[in-house]
């Protein structure tokens, strides 16, 4: 049996069986995508399901407006900090936190280097030097202006040594 249909598109001499062989092909081929589908389809249902368990659209809302409120407070109270940083560091120029200390025999009959000098410094090197002297007779105590890494009193030995141990110069 000759197809009208068939003939006028080339395909005449076609047997009808292979022509249902290949369409049944194409129906099996569907339903086994129409499967793979369904299954994804199942798949991506429990997901959601799961994601939405317990809650529906107003409560996730209020979750998600929670945690953008959280955001905002975290980055404001981290300018806060950031502010309060800096103004410690430029408190802290003006701290003492520079030190060096030279221990010395004053007078050679002394032992035990009970004399020193001790300098200290802020962050832009000003302070001051303090020297003490220990003696048989007594015990004597002075302190000498440093500015800028400078005194304007002559320096001594013990008390130039605790002034280069402050500033980190060797």
């Amino acid at each position: 049996m000759e197809s009208v249909v068939l003939s006028n598109i080339g395909l005449g001499n076609v047997d009808f069986g292979y022509f249902f062989i290949g369409l049944a092909a194409c129906i099996v081929l569907l339903l086994i995508l129409v499967i793979v589908q369904a299954a994804n389809l199942s798949h991506l249902k429990k997901r959601y399901n799961q994601f939405m368990k317990g809650k529906n659209a107003g409560t996730l809302e209020e979750k998600i407006m929670t945690l953008l409120e959280d955001n905002r407070y975290l980055r404001a109270a981290t300018e806060k900090s950031k502010g309060d940083i800096k103004d410690i560091y430029k408190q802290l120029t003006g701290c003492y936190q520079k030190i060096g200390l030279v221990k010395y025999d004053a007078f050679n009959q002394m032992g035990g280097k009970l004399s020193f000098s001790l300098a200290l410094l802020d962050g832009k090197d000003n302070g001051f030097i303090l020297n003490s002297v220990h003696s048989t007779e007594g015990g004597y105590s002075y302190i000498k202006e440093i500015k800028n890494g400078k005194s304007v009193i002559l320096l001594g030995e013990e008390e130039q040594q605790a002034l280069n141990q402050a500033m980190g110069i060797d």
